[in-house]
């Protein structure tokens, strides 16, 4: 059984505030998504999180069937130069992997985090989940993952839009799966 206000508190001893508890149920998966990522992400290949280096879109569908709780973590922000955005995910990357770990030691084994963003922990990533420096650490995004974050928000009243330009307000999520 989840204990929320304990893992709740968890989540704000690292400022994270801004979260919502949903069920893995509303978690919307669509083949779609992994479309846009072979047909439109220059990561495609290259990276070790991302596809062909995921699982597939039947076994995304499969791995969510598996949980019970799920919580969709919210970030906002607006960078100055799109560089700038790898910087800002790492940082708030690194720290969900804490939480991830925090969830894990009190009794959730599955506990499992979805980066709001592709996995940028190494500077250069290899390409290759073989070749990966930091498999431990290495974890998949939410669209990796086949989720129509779009679709899955809106569901649970967070902002999102397409932007244009990176003068505009990104709205990011993030998604901790727990036991």
């Amino acid at each position: 059984m989840v204990d929320r206000k304990q893992l709740e508190e968890k989540f704000m001893a690292h400022n994270f505030k801004d979260f919502k508890w949903i069920d893995p149920k509303n978690i919307v998966i669509s083949y779609w998504v992994r479309m846009k990522c072979m047909f439109g992400c220059d990561e495609y290949g290259n990276a070790a999180a991302c596809p062909p280096n995921a699982p597939s879109f039947s076994e995304c569908e499969k791995f969510f069937q598996e949980y019970k709780e799920a919580v969709i973590f919210h970030f906002e922000n607006q960078v100055p130069k799109p560089e700038d955005r790898f910087k800002w995910t790492r940082k708030i990357n690194l720290k969900l992997l804490k939480i991830e770990r925090e969830v894990f030691l009190s009794g959730h084994e599955k506990a499992f985090l979805l980066f709001m963003d592709s996995c940028n922990i190494c500077d250069e990533c290899q390409g290759l989940k073989e070749k990966c420096k930091e498999p431990i650490l290495a974890r998949p995004s939410p669209e990796a993952m086949c989720i129509d974050v779009y679709s899955t928000v809106r569901k649970h009243d967070y902002p999102i839009n397409v932007l244009s330009d990176y003068s505009q307000k990104m709205n990011r999520y993030a998604f901790l799966l727990i036991e």
